[in-house]
């Protein structure tokens, strides 16, 4: 069987999807991705044939003052850059990618509209793996009207209810209780266990990490992109946890020289990068920005957090955080170094912080792992019929 898995974005819309492709692959079947151009490599290092889809500007990212959170904003984002602008790029090129590739299913992430619009027109069986842990980030009335736009270009009906991103089938790597309740899965939704996957495994952890002294320790990132827009966030959290009894973790991305935060004391060791699935089994708590892919990372180990959520989904998965008592959220905008040291000293002493993360952790444990979802790809691929879950 081919399957053809697609995502737009970068490491965070790759990861949810690459446990189903390994699974698939282990499985006996034939996998390849399609992605952007600066994701390739990355692909290409978990050793699956990838096609580029558009081009590379070459230039590195820029770096950004930090914003006050603007949901509003961040919702035109999603609706004009993913939806109207780039399921428009996208769905022409993936048409002509499935008419020379041949697959048998298309495997996408929820937000590669443009994949979705591809398969319908194809009569492709099609699958959405969740990359929004949160759930209420894609809505009809976000998106519903700029989609609508790109499918009549293809010669497809209205689609207000977004009824082709759950038309057959959706994996959620994610707990089902950590969902807002106000946003519940489709019928054809389907839980299962993901795990923190080193996409690097070329890159070792530093022999430092293994023989940290014995005192908690706190893992402390911004993640992959919003790690360039955070202003001064990275000094303020690193001023307000240095003089504390613990091990500070911190990684700053492959575009931040660790040596712009100067001298530090022995208890805080600063990265580009170190793979998390090194990191977390060692650690007793996270400060992030409240990407997904980090809380649920926190929360497969269950770790309570300090969330600092900065835009996209992160104020949504910070507000079910919050909800389900597994972290403390603060604004990135005014949190000052007092402020982030008292969040942590609470995190790492209320025991009523690990022990709702240790339930949530306890969820994702019980849930089938990626074998179950290549299971329902296989039944998708030969019946081409929605897969409902059971009640």
């Amino acid at each position: 069987m081919r399957m053809l898995f697609t995502f737009v974005g970068g490491s965070g819309h790759f990861e949810p999807l690459l446990p189903i492709a390994q699974a698939a692959r282990a499985a006996g079947h034939t996998v390849a991705f399609a992605c952007s151009p600066s994701m390739v490599a990355t692909v290409e290092n978990s050793a699956f044939t990838v096609f580029a889809i558009g081009t590379s500007s070459g230039q590195p990212p820029e770096r950004r003052p930090l914003l006050a959170v603007d949901m509003e904003r961040e919702e035109r984002d999603l609706r004009e850059g993913f939806a109207r602008d780039g399921a428009r790029f996208r769905a022409p090129v993936i048409l002509a990618l499935c008419a020379e590739w041949q697959p048998d299913v298309v495997v996408y992430d929820e937000t590669d509209f443009g994949s979705a619009i591809a398969a319908e027109r194809l009569g492709l069986p099609h699958a959405t793996v969740l990359v929004i842990a949160a759930g209420s980030f894609v809505r009809k009335d976000v998106l519903g009207d700029a989609l609508d736009e790109v499918r009549a270009e293809h010669s497809l009906p209205p689609d207000p209810e977004l009824a082709m991103l759950s038309r057959y089938l959706v994996l959620s790597p994610f707990p089902p209780s950590y969902r807002d309740p106000a946003f519940p899965l489709p019928a054809t939704g389907h839980a299962f266990r993901s795990r923190v996957v080193d996409i690097s495994a070329h890159e070792a952890a530093p022999s430092w990490l293994a023989n940290l002294p014995a005192a908690p320790s706190v893992y402390f990132t911004l993640g992959t992109i919003f790690n360039l827009e955070s202003g001064d966030l990275f000094t303020r959290v690193l001023t307000g946890l240095r003089d504390l009894p613990i091990n500070l973790i911190v990684t700053v991305g492959r575009h931040i020289d660790p040596a712009e935060f100067g001298p530090q004391p022995a208890n805080i060791h600063i990265e580009r990068f170190i793979p998390q699935a090194a990191i977390l089994p060692r650690c007793n708590a996270v400060v992030s920005h409240g990407g997904s892919g980090s809380v649920m990372g926190t929360l497969a180990h269950g770790l309570p957090a300090v969330l600092l959520p900065m835009g996209a989904d992160q104020p949504l998965n910070a507000a079910r955080c919050a909800d389900l008592g597994v972290a403390q959220v603060l604004d990135p905008l005014t949190a000052t170094p007092e402020i982030v040291r008292e969040a942590v000293t609470t995190v790492l002493t209320d025991a009523r912080y690990s022990q709702a993360a240790q339930r949530l952790q306890a969820e994702i444990t019980a849930l089938p792992g990626p074998e179950h979802a290549v299971d329902l790809l296989e039944r998708l691929a030969i019946e081409k019929l929605p897969i409902r879950a059971r009640p």
